[in-house]
């Protein structure tokens, strides 16, 4: 459950800084109350993945994923330019959090294992 939490904490991190991007410096109520929500939104749910997942394994998933999400939205939304290093970039936010969750996934698998038994022969 806790990887779903971080999938919700994931969307309103990028509904956060689109909205933060729609205040105009926090001169327009609407987005500004939607970036207030999200924020809030984002951390709560963080914290209820966190409860589970090592916070640097959580930390750097939800904001690798709010990086590379607000990148593809912005684009669409504010028709911000996506250039070949920000592809590469997205390449290597995308490879590190894929290499995060094994890497949580194998220290989990190792921890449910029991370890042998040492004889004395």
């Amino acid at each position: 459950m806790a990887w779903v939490y971080l999938l919700i904490a994931s969307v309103f991190e990028i509904v956060f800084a689109l909205a933060t991007n729609a205040t105009h410096g926090f001169t327009v109520l609407g987005p500004s109350l939607l970036t207030a929500a999200a924020a809030s939104g984002g951390i709560f749910f963080l914290s209820l993945a966190l409860r589970t997942l090592d916070v640097g394994v959580g930390y750097t998933i939800w904001t690798g994923i709010g990086s590379v999400g607000t990148v593809i939205f912005g684009s669409v939304v504010f028709r911000e330019a996506i250039t070949p290093a920000k592809a590469v970039a997205f390449v290597l936010i995308i490879g590190g959090v894929l290499g995060l969750k094994i890497a949580d996934k194998l220290a989990t698998a190792s921890a449910e294992s029991p370890e042998p038994v040492a004889s004395n022969a």
